[in-house]
């Protein structure tokens, strides 16, 4: 998994180097997860969540992140879990001020993308289910992720640097 906001250029690069290993990912259409949907095609990866576009355009529109947990019962039941102490019993406090900062603020829209998170892990797990399958996407993701090999990537290094 390498999930970070659209638009926050987080990198994944550790990404890379699963994929290359026939890992399949799950993430965000950001950083190093645009390069590998690039190279081993949108069939052959798990993108979910708000593209840069749409978090500008949320974040200008005045994201409300208690709206979406209102409007999504199971969120709401995740987060009760999480602030009432389920995940911590001897601390039952332990997570309410993570829970109150993901209702009030949210900034990186972590629960705008939750409802489309559980619905590709859902094709994950589907994808799982189906050995050739997933026997097959991972060695689609080797054979795509040639351009990131480090012999490529040294050579490129000694050209431009």
């Amino acid at each position: 998994e390498q999930i970070s906001t659209a638009g926050t250029e987080a990198s994944g690069t550790g990404n890379m180097k699963l994929a290359l290993n026939g890992a399949l990912t799950i993430g965000t259409d950001d950083g190093a997860n645009i390069e590998i949907r690039q190279n081993v095609g949108d069939e052959n990866i798990f993108i979910f969540g708000l593209k840069t576009a749409e978090v500008e355009a949320r974040r200008r529109a005045g994201y409300r992140p208690a709206e979406v947990v209102a409007q999504d019962p199971t969120l709401r039941s995740v987060l009760d879990a999480i602030g009432g102490g389920m995940f911590s019993p001897d601390e039952p406090g332990r997570y309410r001020g993570l829970v109150d900062t993901l209702l009030n603020v949210d900034h990186y829209l972590l629960l705008a993308d939750y409802a489309d998170y559980v619905a590709t892990q859902g094709r994950v797990d589907a994808l799982y289910r189906r050995p050739q399958d997933w026997a097959a996407q991972a060695i689609a993701n080797v054979a795509g992720m040639g351009p990131f090999s480090a012999d490529r990537t040294i050579a490129q290094y000694a050209r431009e640097i």
